[in-house]
């Protein structure tokens, strides 16, 4: 199965936000798990949240994203910030 990326207008202020080496790093880890043939093995399902939102762990920050499925399946990611703020933001 296919995996695309696609991100959301506040992942893209969180991440233009946070210092170039850990925003690369994040964007280099999400095509790691974009690549992989089940991304959602190394995700874990958010409780209290949409129906079908994840997060990914990278060090200290957490990715937020929703699976869309179609043709091709979507990982949209939603917000990027410090693990001790990211679940409290919508």
């Amino acid at each position: 199965m296919d995996y695309r990326l696609e991100y959301t207008q506040n992942a893209f202020d969180d991440l233009r936000r946070l210092p170039s080496v850990i925003a690369s790093r994040i964007i280099l880890k999400m095509k790691y798990f974009a690549s992989l043939k089940d991304p959602l093995s190394k995700a874990k399902k958010l409780k209290g949240f949409e129906v079908n939102t994840y997060r990914f762990r990278v060090g200290d920050y957490r990715v937020v994203f929703r699976v869309d499925k179609g043709v091709v399946v979507v990982l949209v990611v939603l917000r990027v910030a410090n693990r001790k703020d990211v679940y409290g933001r919508k």
